[in-house]
C-alpha cells in the first residue's frame, strides 16, 4: 500500500489500566491483535497505556514508571505491529534523559519500524492534572508520520485545546490526526 493511500481501516483501543505495567502491555498486545483481526490497519493505543493515570497527585515514585525510547513497550509493539502489519500509535511516558520527562506518542509503522515520536506540547497543570510536575514541554514541533496506510498526525489529549496545533499539523500533509487520551 502507499502511503498516499486515503483511506484505510482505524483502531481506537480502550482499556482499563491497572497499576500493574506489564498486565497494561500485554491488556495491549490483546487489543492490537483484536483490532488487526477487525481489519484495523492503523490503531492508537490511550495516552500513557502503561500505567493508569497517575498526575493526580505530585509523588516522585511516579518517575520509576517512565522508559526510553525505543524500550521495552516500543520493542515489544514493533513485533507485533510488523507481525500483524499494522500501524500502532503508542502513548507512553518517556525518559529522554536523567532528570527529562514527557508524555510521548511514538509511531511504529507496520514493517515494525519506529517513524518517530511526538511529545506533548501543551501540559496542563490544574488539580487533579499536575503534568507539569512529571513532563517537559514537547521540543521536537508537530509532525506528520508517512506510514504504509497514510499520512497521520498525533497530538495528545491537552493539545486539542489549542486549535493552531491541529491546523499546523494538517498544513503539514497529516490526512488523520490522532489524539491519545487518558
Amino acid at each position: 500500500m502507499s502511503s498516499d493511500q486515503t483511506k484505510f481501516s482505524v483502531g481506537l483501543v480502550q482499556m482499563a489500566l491497572t497499576n500493574n505495567q506489564n498486565e497494561n502491555l500485554n491488556k495491549a498486545i490483546n487489543k492490537i491483535e483484536e483490532s488487526a483481526k477487525m481489519g484495523a490497519e492503523v490503531i492508537c493505543l490511550p495516552e500513557l497505556f502503561r500505567t493508569q493515570y497517575f498526575c493526580q497527585i505530585e509523588d516522585t515514585k511516579n518517575f520509576d514508571l517512565a522508559e526510553s525510547i525505543p524500550g521495552p513497550s516500543t520493542n515489544t509493539i514493533s513485533k507485533i505491529a510488523k507481525d500483524k502489519k499494522v500501524v500502532v500509535i503508542v502513548p507512553l511516558f518517556e525518559k529522554r534523559s536523567a532528570g527529562v520527562y514527557h508524555n510521548t506518542a511514538a509511531v511504529i509503522d507496520s514493517n515494525g519500524e519506529i517513524l518517530g515520536t511526538y511529545r506533548k506540547m501543551h501540559i496542563p497543570d490544574d488539580p487533579g492534572y499536575y503534568e507539569k510536575f512529571y513532563f517537559a514541554p514537547g521540543d521536537l514541533g508537530y509532525k506528520v508520520f508517512v506510514t504504509n496506510y497514510g499520512k497521520i498526525g498525533t497530538l495528545i489529549c491537552w493539545d486539542q485545546w489549542y486549535p493552531e496545533a491541529a491546523r499546523l499539523t494538517s498544513l503539514l500533509g497529516a490526512s488523520i490526526i490522532f489524539y491519545p487520551t487518558a
